[in-house]
């Protein structure tokens, strides 16, 4: 049974807590924006759905990130910053902007996870486990998204090359930093 390299662990269980938390903030600027600007009581129901399964997701890493020692990446406060404000201003720009947003996000998480579980190796089990039900969760998300509208025609393509740069950007950073 091969162990998996502590540097290795250390940033997949950095970058996750700090994904999760920012996939909060998303959700926490989408439903901003639909309680002030935008009343829409069923996609409201969805998004507070979605946001409940990240807080289980955030909740598991910031126990593995204490009980390991790991810091926490030193950017989540402009994380959160970027995640209300992605998810406050997709949503303004209307309601296939807002599930593009989700749908982009949960695009490049699912890679991610893809990745990580290829990473890990045996002695990480339960670690493994969990990446892998956050994933298929993940992919729920990616699916209600385009159910709910999502899509890439139009200029709705640039947003999800926008989305997308910038959610592999922030998982770099924050993998190292």
């Amino acid at each position: 049974m091969e162990k998996t390299n502590k540097k290795i662990l250390e940033e997949i269980i950095r970058v996750d807590h700090a994904g999760e938390r920012g996939a909060i903030k998303i959700y926490e600027g989408q439903l901003l924006a639909l309680k002030t600007f935008k009343q829409n009581a069923s996609l409201k129901r969805k998004i507070e759905e979605m946001k409940e399964h990240e807080r289980e997701h955030y909740e598991y890493f910031d126990k593995e990130i204490k009980k390991r020692n790991i810091k926490p990446t030193k950017l989540l406060p402009l994380w959160d910053l970027f995640g209300v404000g992605l998810g406050f201003g997709t949503t303004l720009l209307g309601k296939k902007a807002a599930m593009l947003c989700t749908a982009s996000v949960e695009e490049v998480i699912q890679e991610h996870y893809a990745n990580q579980l290829t990473q890990l190796e045996e002695d990480e089990i339960n670690l493994k486990k969990k990446i892998s039900k956050f994933r298929e969760e993940e992919i729920m998300h990616k699916d209600i998204a385009y159910d709910e509208g999502a899509t890439k025609q139009g200029p709705y393509l640039l947003l999800d090359k926008i989305i997308k740069t910038g959610s592999r950007i922030a998982i770099k950073i924050s993998e190292k930093i």
